[in-house]
């Protein structure tokens, strides 16, 4: 039978350590630093006094010290002196312990607040930049979307939840901010939204998405995407704020292209997806990229990175499909691509492409 140290001490005693270990994980950093400082250097000027003249060169004094306050004694350096012994059982080796049980206290004590705070929500994100912002929780629906952005393995972005949930629900993909209003200023602000790349508003229905988008939007000017289920919302939300894109919900759109066409149901899940096949990508022309045609860049990127364009944008949610190969691509366009990883702009040789058809 296996025995318990605490069942060999006295209750008062095992309070009393408790008590001790508390207050010590409490201490400030800054204490704690000065405390061991304070100690190592009065125990240096004891042995000095007590001519232990082996152990006062720094770099065996540094070793000696640390042996000794951590209990661990190889046996290769001790006092030769009366005093000096003294010295070291008296205050080297309780202090030591005293310091290296604080010191280990406040580790503990920090890296379970650490976890605490990021399990909980409670931790602050206001200095993290060009983080991927999820605002609003669905279950299955939010974490595939999450699962679909850490696919993308070309775009390793952290990624941080925004939601009102008791704790971190996914703490192996993403940080989590809790709130219990996603509006909540405090909130946006500790999930770093305003540096954010991207922010998702994902709310448990329209209503509070449309709440989430507004108040994102307020300080927020980059790329946000609101999902909705009813399209009504979708256009309030252009109204107030016209840079957003709002996605509505796609059942009936869907249902009838695939009783229509049969099989888009596949082809649409693969340019969505990015786990597998071909999937719909975009970039930017360069602003030094010379006017091009769009058919040559056509058959410049199927030649090159084996990647078709399907469209282009000149206007923010103005996109066309299929232009006609003499629309001319200006710098600037957005470029919407299939491919089978994503190709960013500065990859693209673009001093490649034939000189003579462009303008």
């Amino acid at each position: 039978m296996l025995l318990n140290l605490n069942d060999l001490l006295p209750p008062r005693f095992n309070r009393w350590l408790v008590q001790a270990y508390a207050r010590a994980s409490q201490l400030h950093w800054g204490l704690v630093l000065f405390l061991g400082a304070v100690h190592f250097v009065c125990s240096y000027t004891l042995l000095w006094a007590a001519a232990e003249v082996p152990l006062l060169p720094w770099d065996v004094f540094w070793y000696f010290y640390i042996t000794t306050a951590t209990t661990v004694g190889y046996g290769d350096l001790s006092p030769a002196t009366s005093a000096g012994r003294y010295v070291v059982t008296l205050f080297i080796m309780p202090g030591g312990i005293i310091l290296f049980t604080t010191l280990l206290a406040k580790m503990i004590q920090d890296v379970t607040d650490a976890w605490r705070k990021r399990m909980k929500g409670l931790k602050d994100y206001a200095h993290i930049t060009g983080h991927i912002a999820v605002v609003g929780w669905r279950e299955q629906r939010t974490m595939r979307m999450v699962q679909l952005i850490r696919g993308d393995i070309s775009e390793q972005r952290e990624i941080i939840l925004l939601a009102d949930l008791p704790e971190n629900p996914l703490p192996d993909q993403l940080s989590f901010v809790q709130s219990a209003h996603l509006s909540a200023p405090e909130a946006i602000q500790r999930a770093g939204i305003p540096q954010a790349s991207l922010v998702i508003v994902l709310g448990q229905d329209d209503n509070e998405s449309l709440t989430a988008a507004l108040a994102v939007a307020a300080i927020y000017d980059k790329h946000l995407v609101v999902y909705f289920e009813q399209a009504s919302y979708a256009q309030l939300l252009k109204q107030h704020c016209p840079n957003a894109e709002a996605v509505v919900s796609l059942s009936a759109e869907y249902t009838v292209r695939v009783a229509q066409d049969p099989g888009s149901s596949h082809v649409v899940s693969q340019l969505l997806s990015n786990l597998e096949g071909q999937t719909q990508y975009c970039l930017q022309v360069p602003e030094q990229q010379a006017t091009i045609r769009y058919g040559q860049l056509f058959q410049f990127f199927k030649s090159k990175y084996d990647a078709t364009l399907l469209g282009l944008s000149t206007q923010k949610n103005k996109i066309q499909l299929n232009p006609p190969i003499t629309t001319l691509v200006t710098p600037g366009t957005v470029l919407y691509f299939m491919a089978a990883k994503r190709l960013h702009s500065q990859e693209i040789q673009w001093s490649t492409t034939d000189e003579a058809n462009t303008l």
